[in-house]
């Protein structure tokens, strides 16, 4: 049977993608890349980059391009046969990876090359290349004697499995929950987009009336709209119980378990490794110095922030009382009265500010935001395969019209689909013998879907949301490193790789940028100056108690990892209480497990890291401030944060690029500003 997966020429055949084609793919190509890896070692007694490490990023290459559709798919095309075919190539891969990283022949081979004349011949992004896969061979376990090494490989091959488990049991708990309601006057307050996705949610269950269920645009809908306070209730506790022992699916799906051996094994790793913890083993590749460091910084945001939040509580609880009888102001009222003093103060309504979104113009707007800033244009390319018929392809072609890079698009919620947004590789960018292979990324959003016969209609957060991930995915497709490790966003410090994502952010709140992509629908018209003030001037509204959650859930990530104590367990909702003592204006029930459904710590890339949005948030907002000062579309500005940051990827530490933008260490004067937290 000819396997479609090996073929790595051109973009994944997705529908000729099947799940009995993934393990035998994975074991063909980890048999061959162990036998060329014997093959370069002993083959060779002098090494260079030629004829090692190159000869390595093409082996690493096309093993990345063979899983990658596989990983993706199973994130937004997830079924059994698929989620059990990814699962049983996990340890595999896990094993593979620290088999690389333990062998003392390669390591030797690297430092013989780090330590040769011809090492300084190389161009940065070369030794940037040597210099980290150095550290990562520490970082797995490479000093060790044999039996701590057989520990450390089977802990990583265990962690990536739990991980994997972390992620099916909330996608599960998400899926499980649905509500069926016959009468209207139950769904009173929803606007007209809600009940449509509601109306389509029955209809794609055979049913009549409408159907609740726990996708991020129709949660969010009736957390903000629903007057029915039992109904926000019913739907808060479903949302915040998942995947735990409470709620109205107790016990099914459960994480509790599952993250504290997702704890345990990480600690366990770290001393292996010869730290103290997780979290200063995770520190070891990224900006920041040390945990402490980070604990300062959030800890000072949060002495600035809370005063700020604890006003604004104030004002939510006496409007309530108020204006809604509301007089035991409740989690589940939080949005909802939001909702209600927004318009109250501001006469801001989201939905008619949503007919101002519709996707194709501001995708359109997006994309000339882009051409002004980079001098790139991105045209959408039909007759491409993907995994959904919603999914658009593009390309980026820079001003003498070739191909710089490549994108899918997946940007609405559906059944099957994981929640949340996420860029993620499809191709690294690579100088091969036949040429430049370009990068290509996977872009993913959980946006509002059509509904009836209009487009799809994004709120403010969605704009907002899709802003962010374009970030990360300029950061990856504009890249002019030539070597995949270092290329894009691999090599940059985890903590630094939110700021060209949260630096589009800001975008979304200008004026002349607005101009590019928000106009009705229906007629074309700009956003009304009224409308756009009304907009401003909640971009400031409840941001204290905005910041205080992000610095929330930053400390509770940081002290799980920094504070673990085998003898007396991963304590996770002990510390989580604690760090709402210390922090949080807004406390929630004891029967909240938000912990449960953390997958950014328990199943993504942010363990000991969730402080990085932050962190960047420093970074990006004194690079918009270069913009600020400058004028908006400052070609030169735009031409300088391209070449300074964007196409550097990896090769330099982030500070060093940092500097090279803004001639200068960065401050946090402007993030204080943009968050109207400014003395």
């Amino acid at each position: 049977m000819k396997n479609p997966m090996l073929d790595t020429q051109g973009l994944p055949a997705f529908s000729h993608i099947k799940p009995e084609h993934v393990e035998p793919a994975i074991d063909s190509i980890l048999a061959e890349n162990r036998a060329c890896i014997d093959e370069l070692l002993n083959n060779n007694s002098h090494y260079t980059w030629d004829n090692l490490i190159y000869p390595l990023e093409v082996m690493d290459n096309r093993l990345s391009r063979v899983w990658s559709p596989v990983r993706h798919m199973n994130s937004v095309i997830n079924s059994e046969a698929l989620r059990a075919a990814y699962n049983a190539c996990l340890p595999k891969l896990s094993e593979y990876g620290t088999e690389l990283g333990q062998n003392e022949h390669l390591f030797q081979a690297y430092q013989s090359i780090r330590n040769s004349e011809t090492f300084t011949r190389l161009d940065i992004a070369q030794q940037k290349t040597i210099h980290d896969a150095l550290r990562d061979f520490r970082l797995s376990g490479v000093h060790l004697p044999a039996e701590d090494k057989a520990r450390l490989k089977a802990i990583r091959q265990e962690l990536s499995q739990a991980q994997s488990k972390f992620e099916e049991s909330l996608l599960d708990a998400t899926q499980a929950w649905k509500k069926h309601i016959t009468d209207k006057a139950d769904l009173s307050g929803l606007p007209e987009s809600a009940l449509e996705m509601a109306r389509q949610s029955a209809q794609s269950s055979d049913l009549g009336g409408w159907q609740l269920a726990l996708e991020t645009p129709l949660f969010i809908a009736v957390m903000t709209y629903a007057d029915d306070r039992e109904l926000r209730r019913e739907i808060y506790i479903a949302h915040n119980t998942r995947a735990s022992d409470q709620g109205p699916n107790a016990g099914c799906w459960d994480n509790s378990e599952i993250m504290e051996r997702i704890l345990a094994l990480r600690f366990e790793a770290g001393r292996l490794l010869g730290f103290a913890n997780y979290a200063e083993k995770s520190f070891a590749t990224k900006m920041a110095e040390s945990p402490q460091e980070v604990m300062d910084f959030l800890t000072s945001l949060a002495r600035r922030a809370k005063p700020v939040a604890e006003r604004e509580l104030e004002e939510l609880r006496s409007f309530a009382i108020t204006k809604l009888d509301i007089d035991d102001l409740q989690v589940w009222d939080i949005a909802y009265v939001t909702e209600k003093l927004r318009q109250h103060r501001y006469a801001l309504s989201h939905e008619v500010l949503r007919s101002y979104f519709p996707v194709n113009t501001v995708l359109d707007g997006l994309f000339r935001l882009v051409r002004r800033l980079y001098g790139f244009n991105i045209e959408q390319r039909h007759g491409v395969e993907t995994w959904h018929p919603d999914v658009r392809f593009y390309e980026i072609t820079d001003a003498r019209g070739v191909v710089r890079s490549q994108f899918y698009l997946d940007l609405y919620a559906r059944e099957r689909k994981r929640g949340g947004a996420w860029m993620d590789e499809c191709v690294d960018r690579m100088r091969t013998k036949d040429g430049v292979q370009i990068p290509v990324a996977y872009m993913t959003c959980n946006s509002s879907p059509p509904v009836g016969d209009k487009p799809a209609l994004f709120t403010h957060d969605e704009v907002i949301t899709l802003f962010h991930e374009f970030g990360h995915g300029l950061h990856h497709m504009l890249t002019t490193v030539d070597y995949p490790s270092v290329s894009g966003i691999n090599g940059v410090e985890w903590d630094a790789v939110e700021m060209p994502s949260q630096f589009m952010e800001n975008w979304c709140w200008e004026r002349d940028a607005l101009d590019l992509f928000a106009k009705h629908y229906q007629t074309g018209e700009r956003l009304p100056e009224a409308l756009y003030q009304k907009l401003l001037v909640t971009r400031h509204f409840l941001a204290g108690i905005q910041m205080l959650r992000q610095i929330e859930f930053a400390l509770f990530d940081l002290r799980l990892h920094l504070e673990y104590d085998p003898n007396k367990g991963a304590r996770i909702q002990q510390i989580l209480d604690e760090v709402r003592d210390t922090v949080a204006v807004i406390k929630p029930p004891a029967f909240v497990r938000f912990q449960n459904g953390f997958a950014h710590i328990f199943a993504g890339g942010y363990a000991a890291g969730y402080y990085s949005y932050k962190w960047a948030e420093v970074l990006s907002a004194d690079v918009f401030a270069a913009f600020e000062e400058q004028g908006l579309f400052n070609q030169e500005i735009g031409q300088r944060l391209l070449h300074c940051i964007l196409e550097r990827g990896g090769s330099r530490p982030a500070m060093e690029l940092f500097k090279d933008f803004r001639k200068r260490k960065p401050r946090i004067d402007a993030l204080l500003r943009h968050n109207g937290l400014a003395a």
